[in-house]
């Protein structure tokens, strides 16, 4: 199981949080999500040989957030 850290760009209100943490749970391979709204970061856990970080990240910058950066454990 790998984990990825999303850094994102400020977010500005609770129900951001909902909608990401949503749309990241609902992508194939992903175990865990959990959106920290003060630190402004997505941190997942997800199966790496059926999804990727830079996929996930893909996610929420199709929901409109700007991930600023993405690591990888």
């Amino acid at each position: 199981m790998s984990k990825a850290i999303l850094q994102l760009g400020t977010l500005t209100c609770p129900s951001c949080m909902t909608k990401i943490e949503k749309a990241v749970a609902n992508q194939n391979g992903v175990e865990t999500v959990k959106v920290l709204f003060n630190a402004s970061k997505v941190k997942a856990d997800f199966d790496a040989a059926v999804t990727s970080a830079d996929q996930l990240s893909e996610v929420v910058t199709g929901l409109g957030y700007e991930v600023e950066s993405v690591k990888v454990k």
